[in-house]
């Protein structure tokens, strides 16, 4: 059976959202209450106007009345200041509170779930799915309460003043509440797809904006354009469903209420020919009415937002019932310090259930060797160095570090312990000095150039008129691959780790690039265990044991020339290489 979607029930809503902030919501609900009420003054003041001041002529009471009525006036105005102004300023703390509390949640997710999932998509979910928050403990919230308030106060004031009208008007205010309800019932749904929906169209957009050289290098601009046109168009649909719900309370609202207004009409002027009701009560009536539904016809409003607020809370739900990376109970143990020993044994894995990759690895890597991946594409090299870098975690068999099984030991721990170089390592928009800096903030400059002279940044860094403080653009987009992949080096080089994945780590250097980064590799490598992953097998001449890996199985196993003696794959693959 398949697992529900996590869902944010209003129960644990109140839990966690609103009752933490119960002393808020308490001043804004007083204040909500002074601000009707202070309200309520203009409409009682109507008729003791027409019954009481105009019908004796008594200027004085005008007087008094109208300074009373002026300070209802400003009372309200001052509590709806403070009022919004409180309640606005402390949801949009949450909302960054919320965002801040996602994202820290989504990096510690493993790293199988980013394969999964785009990284506009979760940009959209951390960024639009709490919004809503602001309609929950906002003035959305408060005003839903405060309506509800007004509206029952004014219900009794209504029947003080005329039973039978009051009595009359009901019928079709509760026709429209069940209308109402029967709607929210059905935007939710409506709200929580539009979300996703929302989401994949701004996931497109941003790789659609982040691959745009590719997009254009093959003519596809109008295949993009389509493409984003039809989500745009589903989410169109999606809003056209709501529009519609949303209509139908607002149209049987206008019909209900029409009717209502009509009645009153009739029945009043026939109550007030017949002497049993004053012009003052009918005028007092009128007004009290529209205080009484003006917060009805508000809270239809107000619950579409809590509505839509609660179907974004939803999905932040199922993204914060991801399991993170970091609450494996298993994962506690520490190491101090490591010599580097990483061993594989009868190593399985499979991306997906009952479709293995890896089938019975096993190999030693002692303290400050070198151990190169090779094979063809699709081998299972990649999924090796993954795993020895704990990204993924072995189906079966055991990974062990010094002896110690890396299953047990805490991702932060180990991985403080490890450089990375991917074969397209990620840079950060920014200056050249702060990707190099990013494993080690806190390096000195002697460090940070001691880095960037051993992987000869430098000697493309200096024809920038900016030097080291050049900015590089999005994903490095203004250098080239060869000068990429040399940043990251330099990156890995400050970092100082004691185990180095080197994944294609001078595929993108050109010949010149290459020779001057070889002997740099030579001296990082020293004394720290690597893996190698390289197509370029003249590379790892002088690795200290080369494993060939083919359909995730380990065919061949030696040194360059062991392997070359052998005449098998290796030989290969080499001699394939030098005909090229």
């Amino acid at each position: 059976m398949a697992e529900q979607p996590a869902k944010a029930s209003f129960k644990k809503i109140f839990k966690t959202l609103i009752w933490p902030r119960k002393k808020l919501l308490f001043l804004g609900l007083f204040l909500i209450v002074v601000n009707r009420g202070a309200g309520l003054i203009l409409p009682g003041s109507s008729k003791f106007l027409v019954d009481e001041v105009i019908a004796n002529e008594d200027y004085g009471m005008l007087r008094l009345l109208l300074i009373v009525v002026t300070a209802a006036l400003i009372v309200q105005s001052v509590s709806s200041f403070f009022l919004t102004q409180l309640l606005s300023v402390e949801a949009q703390q949450l909302i960054a509170r919320l965002r801040s509390q996602i994202q820290e949640h989504v990096m510690y997710l493993p790293t199988r779930f980013f394969d999964s999932e785009k990284s506009g998509t979760l940009v959209a979910r951390i960024m639009n799915d709490v919004e809503g928050v602001r309609n929950l403990v906002g003035t959305g919230l408060v005003q839903l309460i405060g309506g509800v308030l007004t509206a029952i106060v004014s219900l009794f004031i209504l029947l003080h003043i005329n039973a039978v009208l009051t009595a009359y008007v009901l019928g079709p205010l509760i026709l429209f509440g069940i209308i109402s309800l029967f709607a929210f019932k059905k935007i939710r749904p409506i709200f929580r797809k539009r979300q996703v929906i929302n989401a994949d169209v701004t996931g497109r957009l941003t790789e659609t904006l982040n691959g745009v050289r590719v997009i254009k290098g093959f003519n596809a601009e109008q295949q993009e354009v389509r493409t984003f046109a039809e989500g745009v168009d589903r989410l169109f649909r999606n809003i056209r469903k709501s529009l519609i719900a949303t209509s139908l309370v607002t149209s049987s609202s206008t019909l209900l209420l029409g009717l209502a207004s009509v009645g009153i009409m009739g029945i009043g002027g026939y109550m007030i020919m017949g002497g049993t009701l004053t012009v003052g009560d009918f005028l007092a009536f009128i007004l009290y009415l529209g205080f009484m539904i003006a917060p009805i016809v508000q809270m239809s409003n107000i619950g579409t937002q809590i509505t839509d607020a609660i179907a974004g809370l939803d999905r932040v739900e199922e993204l914060l019932a991801q399991r993170r990376e970091t609450d494996n109970p298993g994962r506690t143990a520490t190491l101090s310090s490591i010599t580097g020993h990483l061993q594989f044994d009868q190593v399985e894995f499979g991306y997906e259930a009952g479709q293995p990759v890896l089938h019975g690895i096993s190999f030693s890597a002692p303290p400050g060797s070198v151990t190169a991946l090779v094979g063809s594409s699709g081998s299972g090299k990649t999924t090796i160095a993954s795993l020895a870098a704990s990204f993924l975690e072995p189906d079966a068999g055991r990974i062990t570090i010094d002896g110690h099984d890396l299953s047990t030991i805490k991702f932060d721990n180990y991985r403080q312990y490890l450089g990375v170089v991917l074969q397209d390592d990620f840079l950060f928009e920014g200056t050249i000095r702060e990707n190099i800096l990013f494993p080690r903030p806190e390096a000195s400059e002697v460090q940070l150039m001691h880095a960037v002279k051993s992987a000869h940044v430098h000697e493309f860094a200096d024809r920038f008129e900016k030097g080291l403080e050049t900015v590089i653009g999005e994903r490095g987009v203004k250098l080239s691959g060869g000068q990429r992949q040399r940043l990251a080096i330099a990156r890995a080089i400050l970092a100082d780790p004691r185990i180095l994945i080197l994944d294609e780590a001078t595929s993108n250097l050109d010949m010149e690039s290459e020779s001057f980064i070889q002997d740099s590799l030579q001296q990082l490598m020293q004394g720290r265990t690597t893996i190698v992953i390289a197509h370029r097998l003249s590379t790892i001449r002088h690795a200290d044991q080369i494993l060939v890996v083919e359909r995730g199985h380990i065919v061949e196993r030696g040194k360059h020339d062991e392997l070359l003696a052998l005449q098998g794959r290796y030989y290969d693959l080499y001699n394939y290489q030098a005909r090229i």
